[in-house]
């Protein structure tokens, strides 16, 4: 099956990971039905609408840039996903990257846990102050804090 994306024109679903998100990312609640598309830009990735050819969001798995990036995510999000063993996920966060040629910033507060044996996948909110919403990945590379 082919979709409309944001990105990429059209492209074509098949093969691809289609999660299923328990509640939706925070700000875009009613849209649920995603597929992961590959970005011309490695490591990062698009998340696609199915159902919103202009809804997409960039992004990437963050222990690349961030080697210290810790999460703790409660049960009761792990249960949503069904997730049954933390081998069973993987967490990736949403990149920013602004029209105005400001920093490229990852959010590391609201990571998006994605259960790959089942791809149901939830945006969930840590409860950690060192992370915020707008992490600036190009400094972390420039200083050396990343692992790619």
């Amino acid at each position: 099956m082919d979709i409309q994306t944001k990105a990429m024109g059209t492209a074509s679903m098949d093969g691809k990971p289609r999660l299923q998100m328990t509640t939706g990312l925070f700000g875009f609640e009613q849209f649920t039905d995603y597929v992961v598309l590959e970005s011309e830009y490695k490591p990062f990735l698009w998340l696609q609408s199915v159902k919103e050819s202009g809804l997409a969001f960039l992004m990437v798995d963050p222990f690349i840039f961030f080697s210290d990036y810790e999460i703790d995510v409660d049960d009761v999000a792990l249960e949503e996903i069904e997730a049954k063993d933390p081998s069973d996920v993987v967490v990736m966060v949403i990149v920013t990257v602004p029209s105005s040629g400001g920093s490229v910033t990852a959010n590391l507060q609201g990571p998006v846990i994605i259960n790959k044996k089942n791809d149901k996948a939830k945006q969930v909110i840590l409860n950690d102050n060192r992370w915020q919403t707008k992490h600036d990945i190009l400094s972390t590379v420039k200083k050396g804090g990343h692992t790619c």
